[in-house]
């Protein structure tokens, strides 16, 4: 008599008869941003941050955008790094690193805080990702041309002051109360008083005081 077949068991949910923990749904915080003269790639950057989180099985817990120049403040972006910092999401995700900051060294001080903070960075063009090792090694190379670009920026500054020093010019603040020296006394002497010589001359109270102290100049 043929022995009976096993009837095939469902799959437990259990593991060494311990029960099996369900995966972490990541919170996802997408950040996209366009030029004033190039708005029309904003609807492509979310809708591929999107359907990534799609496939990766996250959710969206925040999503900003922002639409200015490169030096404007980014006060979406910020807005999204205090959320990191309430530990409100696990990842910031964007749709390409030149969307993030304006330098290389702009785009890489973030996610570092990220990191130190244990919130990952995700760069969806690149196909960077700083919750992997592959993606941590990565943007340690990167660091290397961030402080090579800082230093180019250094001898380029002060090749330029050497420069500017050759030609005889003078660097710092001009010296407008200075220049103004004559006129100062020459108001005070009329009975014009300190506060109201700054006004019609848009200078300093201090400056006012400190012309006039000097020694060549005596108050009445």
């Amino acid at each position: 008599m043929a022995g009976k077949r096993a009837s095939p068991k469902a799959k437990s949910g259990n593991v060494f008869g311990r029960a099996r923990k369900p995966a972490k749904m990541f919170r996802a915080g997408l950040y996209a941003r366009v030029s004033t003269n190039d708005q029309q790639t904003l609807a492509m950057q979310n809708r591929a941050m999107r359907e990534y989180v799609a496939r990766r099985g996250w959710m969206i817990a925040l999503q900003v955008r922002e639409v200015n120049s490169g030096a404007a403040k980014r006060e979406a972006r910020e807005r999204l790094l205090e959320a990191a910092r309430r530990r409100e999401i696990d990842l910031v995700l964007v749709w390409r690193l030149d969307r993030w900051g304006r330098s290389v060294t702009d785009r890489l001080a973030t996610p570092q805080e990220l990191e130190h903070l244990g919130v990952g960075f995700v760069s969806l063009t690149e196909a960077l990702d700083l919750t992997t090792p592959a993606g941590r090694a990565m943007a340690g190379r990167l660091a290397i041309f961030a402080e090579f670009e800082r230093e180019i920026l250094r001898e380029r500054t002060r090749a330029g002051l050497a420069q500017a020093r050759l030609n005889g010019k003078r660097l710092g603040r001009p010296e407008t109360a200075a220049l103004q020296a004559a006129e100062i006394r020459k108001l005070r002497h009329a009975g014009v008083s300190k506060s109201e010589i700054a006004r019609r001359l848009k200078i300093g109270r201090t400056s006012v005081r400190r012309i006039l102290a000097q020694p060549f100049f005596h108050e009445k």
